[in-house]
Parts: C-alpha cells; structure tokens; sequence
C-alpha cells in the first residue's frame, strides 16, 4: 500500500491539523530542552531528538495534502496561529492576549482568503 496516496485520501484540514499539532508540540519541546535542562545530559539529548521526529513529521505531512501549495500556505498559517495558541497554553500556560487575539483573526482572515478566494 502507498502511503502517500492513502494519506492523499484524508481531508486536507486533518492534514494541517496533524502538521501544525507535530510542529508546534515539536517546536515547545525544543524550547524545553533548550530553557529547562541546561547542560548535555540524557534528557536533554532525548528531547531534541523527540522534537526533532516531531519536526519530521511536521514536514511530512504538510507537503502531503491534496491541495496545491499556493493554497495551502494560506490554511496552513491560519491552523498553525490557532494549534500554537492552544499548545503554548497547555505547554507554557500562557494565553494569549487581545492584541494577539485581534492580530490572530487578521492571520486567519487572510489564510481563508489565500486559500479559498477564486480569482
């Protein structure tokens, strides 16, 4: 079976979603390794690496979708603003403020129109 055509067969917004989850949780991880575990040690080390398959995976994924990749940056920058948001809340429990707040609708207004608008 080819992975590639059957991961082609899965709607392109679950696609983004697994993309933008990998690279963002890839990405805190890393911050972790970096900021909590000073030193080379055992945990450090298992950290990057954990971020950097997580890294992979983002990578994976996001140029997998069905869509063309003129459309797919659009969505693909509006999922990743919202995945972020919630990550760095359940990672670093920090929410976002208004000015991000109002700055991540712009984000996601312009995500839809890059991917969706015919012209």
């Amino acid at each position: 079976m080819d992975v590639t055509m059957t991961l082609r067969g899965i709607s392109p917004i679950v696609v983004l979603i697994t993309a933008t989850t990998l690279e963002v949780i890839g990405d805190a991880i890393v911050r972790i390794a970096l900021y909590n575990h000073p030193g080379v040690t055992p945990i450090r080390v298992g950290l990057f690496a954990l971020g950097a398959v997580l890294l992979l995976g983002y990578g994976t994924f996001v140029n997998l979708t069905a869509l063309e990749f003129r459309h797919v940056v659009g969505l693909y920058i509006a999922t990743l603003f919202v995945v972020w948001q919630i990550i760095n809340f359940v990672f670093f429990r920090t929410a976002p403020t208004l000015p991000i707040l109002v700055g991540g609708a712009l984000i996601v207004a312009g995500g839809i129109i890059v991917a969706f608008w015919k012209a």
